[in-house]
């Protein structure tokens, strides 16, 4: 008995001893870092099991490493996701959660790459930024080149190499220039057959829609191969087994229903992580294995800065999920949709692994909307609204069109494509209220920007960012901003102008959104907004302005807009843009204002193509005042 007595004390003494960091045991430097971005894409490619996928190269990643298959962007469109990549923060915290727009990067928050770069990597971008806030000297070196990692000073410097591939860009599956350009170095008996392509639902099982589909799987052949381009440029110089390797993409496919569109359908997407041999220590799988972790887009800079052996800075929003000294596996994933152009939106998503819980805060809006972002001069769009137009389309297509409802819940498990909105019954009633407590939780600690309307965080925080404006401020109150937001299809008239007396001119902002949504006003909501015309908040009297005449005949609510779509300031302008051309025909004494406003916005004309004075703000309230005018009966091209 003596002799094992020992034998336990000993091994209770070395269980108890520190173990040693393997990095650290095998003096290994930290690895090389490569991010593949695709534009576009949902997780529909070979190592994902779809048959009509040929991506051998994206495949090979897959064999060689982690495949993720619950990995989510935290927008349905670039720019805030792109933003939450760079910054490891929710764009919705930053204040970028619009696309596009100019927000003040604060100056105590560094980038990924900043972070990298101080602890001795060499970082590069390749050809796309699109943070939503200023990407100059974020980076050490800019090139078009797929091996950047070439142009270091020292060949044993370690890189992060951000290479954005290319071509699946919605762009060019919906023109048809781009798209023969994208497949010209495709073979011909490579292209997918329109035929063998299963339509999902939301689109009319016909030979347009298929087309539309197959050109999307062709241009992943083109999309592959760029990522072989990367994958023998490392093979060549001898860095595959040094450097650890992520593909994705930057949200869902560039079509309807998916870019935009605030479901799994938007936000799912493919997540493939290289697995070199000497660092296997940093991964809790094998190669070629999968996992059904959940992770968020907000996770990837602190797992980059984990892996490289870097100190996860505190005010970086994500956790890590490869690495040493991981914390457990989240439970909850979050997604945002707000103004994507010149389209108005503001919508949260709330997924766990079963389910996804989403809670508009804009229904009267459809997720199609009048404008030209939505237009036929996309192929997608194009092929839908023929069908529409036809008669041709079922009640799940119609969808795309009407109201949306004030919430959705689907399960995902049994009702994987999000064609059964349980969210009224009673049987999941009790899910509901967890995801939507999880996401309220959400919005008001990480101090949502979406519960003020752009202009007016932009008026609040112009002497510093919307992000140190939110935490050095008393004044931001979330969470009674939040509550009354809640009101949006839920409270009654006489609840919405008692909350239009508020203090707050976010909770008043919300008052006028949640009158919005009834088909008709009281005398008492119709005064309280003719009095809102005069609140403090330009935004409060724009949105009373546009419920006003949703309502009927109320010119003074129509000079309001003109007012203030002539402002100086573009996210104001542009916020009266829009709802200038949502109030329809009571917007034509404004045709003259508008034409004003049209002119100052140009550049100049080369008699072909209007050139906007910038192709965000100055181009997005073009857009909304040139269909507003097509919709008047004027003859005005929109570009």
């Amino acid at each position: 008995m003596k002799p094992l007595l020992i034998y336990l004390s000993l091994l209770i003494v070395f269980a108890c001893q520190p173990k040693e960091n393997p990095r650290e045991a095998s003096n290994l430097k930290p690895p090389n870092i490569v991010w593949l971005v695709a534009e576009d894409i949902s997780p529909v490619l070979g190592c994902y099991g779809d048959p009509l996928a040929k991506t051998p190269n994206i495949d090979k990643i897959a064999s060689m490493g982690i495949r993720f298959n619950k990995a989510f962007a935290t927008a349905p469109i670039c720019a805030p996701s792109r933003s939450t990549l760079m910054s490891g923060l929710y764009a919705t915290s930053l204040g970028t959660q619009h696309l596009r727009c100019e927000i003040p990067f604060p100056d105590q928050l560094k980038t990924l790459p900043e972070h990298l770069s101080a602890a001795g990597y060499f970082t590069s971008n390749r050809n796309k930024t699109d943070y939503n806030f200023d990407p100059d000297g974020r980076w050490e070196h800019w090139s078009g080149s797929y091996a950047p990692w070439r142009h270091r000073k020292q060949d044993n410097q370690p890189f992060y190499s951000f290479i954005n591939v290319g071509p699946s860009h919605e762009g060019s599956v919906n023109n048809d220039t781009r798209y023969l350009e994208s497949i010209a170095d495709i073979p011909q008996e490579q292209l997918v057959d329109p035929s063998m392509v299963t339509v999902p639902p939301y689109y009319p099982d016909n030979a347009q829609s298929q087309e539309v589909w197959a050109r999307y799987y062709n241009v992943l052949q083109a999309l592959d191969k760029n990522v072989g381009h990367v994958l023998d440029s490392l093979e060549a110089d001898g860095l595959m087994d040094e450097t650890v390797i992520f593909f994705f993409g930057d949200h869902g496919f560039g079509m309807p229903r998916y870019k935009r569109w605030l479901y799994k359908t938007g936000l799912h997407v493919p997540l493939l992580v290289s697995v070199p041999e000497k660092y296997g220590h940093l991964f809790n799988q094998q190669p070629g294995s999968s996992t059904d972790q959940m992770v968020s887009f907000v996770d990837f800079p602190a797992t980059a800065l984990n892996l490289a052996g870097v100190q996860i800075p505190e005010t970086m929003e994500g956790q890590p999920f490869l690495g040493d000294s991981l914390p457990e596996p989240r439970k909850y994933v979050f997604g945002a949709r707000d103004r994507a152009d010149d389209m108005y939106e503001m919508s949260r998503a709330v997924l766990n692994d079963r389910y996804i819980y989403i809670r508009h805060y804009m229904p009267h809006l459809p997720y199609i909307q009048s404008g030209f972002i939505y237009s036929d001069v996309k192929f997608g769009f194009r092929t839908l609204r023929a069908a529409r137009n036809a008669g041709a389309l079922n009640e799940e297509q119609q969808k795309l069109w009407n109201p949306k409802p004030v919430e959705e819940l689907y399960d995902l498990q049994a009702d994987p494509q999000e064609l059964n909105n349980v969210a009224a019954n009673a049987d999941f009633a009790g899910i509901k209220q967890l995801l939507k407590e999880q996401m309220d939780h959400w919005m008001v600690g990480h101090k949502d920007f979406g519960l003020l309307p752009e202009a007016e965080y932009m008026i609040r925080s112009q002497h510093s960012s919307p992000y140190e404006y939110a935490r050095k401020r008393e004044d931001y109150q979330a969470a009674s901003i939040l509550a009354s937001a809640n009101m949006v299809g839920t409270a009654t008239q006489s609840q919405c102008v008692e909350k239009l007396a508020n203090p707050d001119s976010g909770v008043r902002y919300w008052a006028t959104m949640a009158l919005m949504q009834f088909d008709g006003l009281d005398q008492q909501s119709i005064d309280a907004l003719k009095k809102a015309l005069e609140d403090d908040s330009p935004s409060v009297q724009i949105n009373a302005a546009e419920t006003l005449c949703r309502a009927g005949n109320y010119p003074e609510a129509v000079q309001t807009l003109g007012k203030w779509v002539q402002d100086e300031r573009p996210w104001l302008a542009m916020q009266a843009a829009r709802s200038i051309q949502l109030v329809g025909d009571d917007a034509r004494p404004l045709i003259p204002v508008i034409y004003e406003v049209l002119e100052s916005n140009l550049r100049g004309d080369d008699g072909s193509h209007r050139k906007y004075k910038n192709f965000n703000y100055a181009a997005f309230t073009s857009w909304a005042l040139e269909w507003a005018l097509q919709e008047l009966g004027e003859e005005v091209v929109v570009n």
